[in-house]
């Protein structure tokens, strides 16, 4: 069976057939995607994108996070890039990328116009995240590692399956609304640390919305744009392998599950090493930056074109630099907040003395989600650090995880979107759209 009909008979999935742990899954990225979103409406990026939406005017019939209703298109390109705007919101390492943010802003937008129900969303969402992984599995390392970034890319075809899905489209047209994605889908790495990258993601739910739509008003495409001759698979990557992730065909077990939440607000590349040198401090509570001669870290070298920034001029960039989170992390200073990560920080005298004291090594037995290395004492004594992001964490703790961090990011109205989720099978998409802060 080709890849292009595995997707379409994933995306034609009916609601009973999806997995309940994969669901279970998608309400939290729900609720992580709506806390990420509001916190993000006061970031410079997000006001001049709703300048932009205001300028363009139209049908609004879809909420935007802070701002007015604005036409669905739109809408999902505001949302989406506001809601990335912190980079403090999900990541799936199957492929590396943030199905959230580039998936939810178009099945809202879309769901909201077509007056779909709040449980409609979370479902195509799911639907589209988990094509999204599998296409990203097929386009493989390479894509990634050239400088694709793939929540653009990848998660462009998983926004125009979950827009489609909610617009019902027949097999065929959605066929040719992954065909016109292959030719719109784009986002490059280059763009990291600026406000390029969190507009990768608004672009992708942008492009979903789009590409669905005209195929529903009977737009034509190519049969398979997805991975036939010249199509987005072999165009993008140098093998494709379009059987990639398949072991586990649905419905049965999605790869969806596997989506990790931040708990700091930088790339999730760093993440490992926080949480290694976090361990390292509990158990050490005397390590300080004073106390550490020298950090020897080893990590996926896929990371080193991400987030190994030696010398960040902004706090943007510090978000994408181990050098300078290492000393954040021995300092105490808190990296689950996103207001730590201001301009001053990254010209602070002692972070950058030490920075120089980090060596960062890519290792290829270490995973995406691993972190591997030492620290090297003023005794002259060597400490192991090490974590690994994979362990699974029970629901109860993902749940109090993630409902701390929107108190950290919303205070009192964090809880109250919580317990307003719910009632989620209750609620409308126009419900939903209510939460963004609008």
């Amino acid at each position: 069976m080709s890849l292009i009909d595995r997707i379409l008979d994933l995306a034609a999935l009916p609601a009973g057939a999806l997995p309940e742990p994969a669901l279970a899954m998608a309400r939290f990225s729900l609720f992580d995607w709506l806390v990420c979103g509001r916190a993000g409406i006061d970031e410079p990026l997000s006001g001049k994108l709703r300048r932009l939406a205001e300028e363009e005017a139209g049908n609004g019939t879809a909420s935007v996070f802070g701002g007015a209703p604005a036409p669905a298109r739109t809408a999902a390109l505001v949302n989406g890039a506001t809601s990335h705007a912190l980079d403090y919101d999900d990541t799936h390492f199957g492929h590396v990328g943030h199905p959230s943010v580039a998936i939810f802003p178009a099945a809202l937008a879309v769901a909201e116009e077509a007056g779909a129900s709040a449980s409609a969303v979370v479902e195509a969402f799911l639907v589209g995240a988990e094509a999204s992984v599998r296409i990203g599995m097929a386009l493989g390392a390479v894509h990634y590692n050239r400088g694709f970034h793939q929540t653009a890319t990848a998660g462009a075809f998983g926004a125009t399956i979950a827009a489609g899905r909610i617009l019902g489209l027949s097999r065929a047209e959605m066929r040719a609304a992954i065909g016109l994605c292959a030719t719109r889908a784009s986002g490059l790495k280059s763009q990291f640390g600026t406000m390029g990258k969190p507009y990768n993601a608004g672009i992708a739910a942008s492009n979903g919305v789009e590409c669905a739509r005209l195929a529903k008003l009977g737009f034509t495409s190519a049969d398979d744009g997805l991975a036939g001759a010249q199509g987005f698979l072999p165009t993008h990557s140098d093998a494709p392998d379009p059987d990639a992730g398949w072991d586990r065909p649905p419905p049965g077990t999605f790869f969806f599950e596997d989506i990790k939440y931040k708990l700091h607000a930088c790339c999730h590349g760093t993440h490992a090493m926080i949480e290694a040198l976090l361990t390292a401090r509990r158990e050490r509570p005397d390590l300080s930056l004073d106390s550490v001669e020298s950090l020897h870290l080893r990590t996926s070298p896929r990371w080193l074109a991400v987030c190994d920034i030696k010398a960040p001029r902004t706090g943007l960039e510090v978000k994408f630099s181990y050098n300078w989170l290492a000393g954040m992390v021995l300092s105490g200073k808190d990296t689950a907040r996103d207001d730590t990560y201001s301009d001053a920080l990254a010209a602070d005298p002692d972070l950058a003395a030490f920075a120089g004291q980090v060596t960062v090594e890519g290792d290829a037995a270490v995973t995406d989600m691993q972190a591997e290395g030492f620290l090297k004492l003023a005794d002259g004594t060597q400490l192991p650090i090490s974590h690994d992001l994979g362990r699974r964490l029970p629901e109860a703790e993902l749940a109090a995880g993630l409902r701390n961090k929107s108190r950290a990011l919303l205070g009192d109205d964090g809880e109250i979107l919580w317990q307003g989720l719910e009632g989620l099978a209750t609620l409308s998409a126009r419900d939903l759209g209510r939460y963004t802060g609008a």
